[in-house]
């Protein structure tokens, strides 16, 4: 609690313990406190700050770079199968070259995807968020 004397202001919220007192209203609606913090979580919540923006961009050019790799290894595999000096068994069985190629192309989409970059941005703006209106910024 903090104590208010005459001519100190209060906010909403404030609970008065003892007796009456009259208080003159100075601001209503879209100019309170309560507003001007909704307002501002709100703008923060809307716009993107550069570490966000700048993992969109990565990842957007990561995507291509891998996808181009898979390609590559896909097409390496296939050539390399035919000429008959690999021999293409995976887990026993005996697949066709273009199924064996396309197991490492898939592997290196799956090993390689950027999700955990496009996910953990956003994670940790909301976290930051989150310590930031505790900490009362």
């Amino acid at each position: 609690p903090v104590s208010k004397g005459e001519g100190s202001g209060v906010v909403c919220g404030t609970v008065n313990l003892h007796g009456a007192f009259t208080m003159r209203v100075e601001r209503v609606g879209g100019e309170t406190a309560l507003a001007q913090i909704v307002r501002l979580v709100r703008e923060a919540q809307s716009s993107k700050c550069e570490v966000q923006k700048l993992a969109d961009v990565l990842s957007g050019h990561f995507v291509k770079v891998v996808l181009s790799i898979s390609i590559v290894t896909f097409c390496t595999w296939l050539a390399v199968s035919h000429t008959g000096s690999v021999q293409t068994v995976y887990f026993g069985a005996t697949l066709d070259p273009t199924v064996f190629s396309l197991v490492f192309a898939m592997t290196v989409l799956v090993i390689a995807c950027p999700c955990a970059l496009g996910l953990a941005t956003p994670t940790a703006i909301m976290v930051g968020t989150g310590v930031g209106a505790r900490e009362g910024v």
